[in-house]
């Protein structure tokens, strides 16, 4: 420090001038650095109702299609396992649910991975492999310009179903077992692999928030200079009746297997399967390689619920602690903001303690513009760990299209919801003014 202090002190005034003008202008550039939008270059879906393209999803959400269906009699006897009374032991109180077909079909040779391997992979490796792929061809990236960079692969998962089922028969494990059906970290730790990614390779588990977790990750790696591209996104296959019993004792299905979302019926959350996964890059890099640019993210934020009603109890301040934390980092106010896709579970008590938090954010702001709420969960389930990518997705494609999908199965206002004296609204199909296209 004392030859720090000596070296400066021996400095001339335009010296010091011209070092202090250097220092302020690095303090810039990494402020600059520490909120440059990042932008979304490439997007990649499989969701119920043959949504597998971006235009797929966006014409079933704009129609207002519901995507939910009988259990597919290649998963489990339904008719065996169904009981209406979630109470019933070893039974599930739905039929339907919103699913992928041929979940079992995986082009293995495509991507190295012999019969054998493939046969031990669980679903949600093989499914993120190929949604993955489709996200970076989207983007224009070949294993060419891929191989070698400092690529980061970010992924929600945590359903355990296939782990369930392969590990039941002890005469079924296999050499490629570990690596295929026990641990989630090899299904984003193969993509690394195959395409010889360098950046962080991680999956998340943060239950229905993973995919969003992921993103927020992706995009701080991104901003520290961590990685120069991110993959984030998520991914869910229900694959066993095993989650279907622990969700039905749980009495958080609805017994049609279709979220009311914010309706006076709403009476639990149908369980849904699919993958999002969406290829990022810092703005100023997205422009400068001449990328096709999707949409922008100009803020993330994350945090916990802490000491709540319960351990699965959401928590109102917490929400809005987050919404505002969010906020900040894109310097963005809450009167910007006219649209946000909910979480929107259609449950009685979960659905008005978010809107609560969203009324105490965004419903206050002092514009007269109406703030307009969304839920993806209508069309076609609570997809856990891809839930947020698929919500993501779905309000990239509203301001690339500027227009607001309906709300499906909403009929009456849940009478625990009040959006009196608040800009909040729930609209039929609308168009987006271009001076209303910041959407949360």
């Amino acid at each position: 420090m004392d030859n720090l202090i000596e070296r400066l002190a021996n400095l001339s005034h335009q010296q010091l001038t011209l070092l202090a003008v250097e220092l302020q202008n690095r303090l810039t550039a990494q402020e600059r650095r520490q909120h440059e939008p990042i932008a979304i270059v490439g997007i990649g879906c499989r969701f119920p109702g043959g949504a597998n393209t971006p235009e797929a999803f966006w014409q079933l959400i704009l129609n207002g299609i519901d995507a939910i269906s009988e259990i597919p009699a290649d998963r489990w006897d339904s008719d065996a396992l169904y009981d209406p009374d979630p109470t019933a032991p070893s039974k599930i109180s739905t039929r339907q649910g919103g699913f992928l077909p041929a979940i079992d079909r995986f082009d293995a040779a495509f991507f190295g991975i012999s019969p054998r391997e493939a046969a031990c992979m669980d679903p949600h490796h093989r499914l993120f492999l190929e949604v993955a792929w489709e996200a970076l061809e989207d983007a224009g990236l070949t294993r060419t310009q891929l191989a070698g960079s400092r690529t980061g692969v970010f992924a929600g998962v945590f359903n355990q179903d296939y782990a369930w089922l392969h590990f039941g028969d002890l005469t079924q494990i296999d050499i490629y077992s570990g690596t295929g059906t026990m641990m989630h970290d090899t299904m984003v730790g193969r993509l690394s692999y195959l395409l010889d990614l360098r950046g962080p390779s991680m999956p998340v588990d943060t239950a229905c928030s993973s995919s969003l977790v992921a993103v927020h990750l992706a995009c701080q790696s991104l901003r520290s200079g961590e990685s120069d591209i991110a993959l984030a996104g998520g991914v869910n296959v229900i694959s066993s009746p095993l989650s279907m019993v622990v969700a039905s004792r749980m009495g958080i299905l609805a017994p049609d297997g279709r979220c009311k979302t914010f309706d006076t019926r709403a009476n639990g959350f149908g369980r849904g399967e699919g993958s999002g996964m969406i290829v990022l890059k810092r703005l100023s890099d997205a422009l400068a390689d001449g990328d096709h640019i999707w949409a922008l993210i100009r803020g993330t934020a994350i945090n916990q619920d802490g000491k709540s009603a319960s351990l699965t109890a959401p928590s109102v301040l917490a929400q809005q602690a987050v919404i505002r934390a969010a906020l900040r980092n894109a310097r963005l106010e809450p009167e910007q903001v006219s649209y946000v896709e909910t979480h929107g579970t259609g449950t009685k008590l979960g659905d008005p303690i978010e809107v609560q938090a969203l009324a105490a954010t965004y419903g206050q702001a002092a514009t007269h513009q109406p703030c307009i709420l969304g839920a993806l969960k209508t069309n076609f389930g609570h997809l856990e760990a891809a839930a947020g990518i698929a919500g993501l997705i779905k309000t990239v494609l509203a301001l690339r299209h500027a227009t607001i999908p309906p709300n499906v199965h909403f009929e009456n206002l849940n009478p625990h919801i009040s959006l009196d004296g608040t800009r909040l609204q729930l609209r039929p199909r609308r168009s987006l003014p271009a001076s209303q296209r910041t959407l949360c």
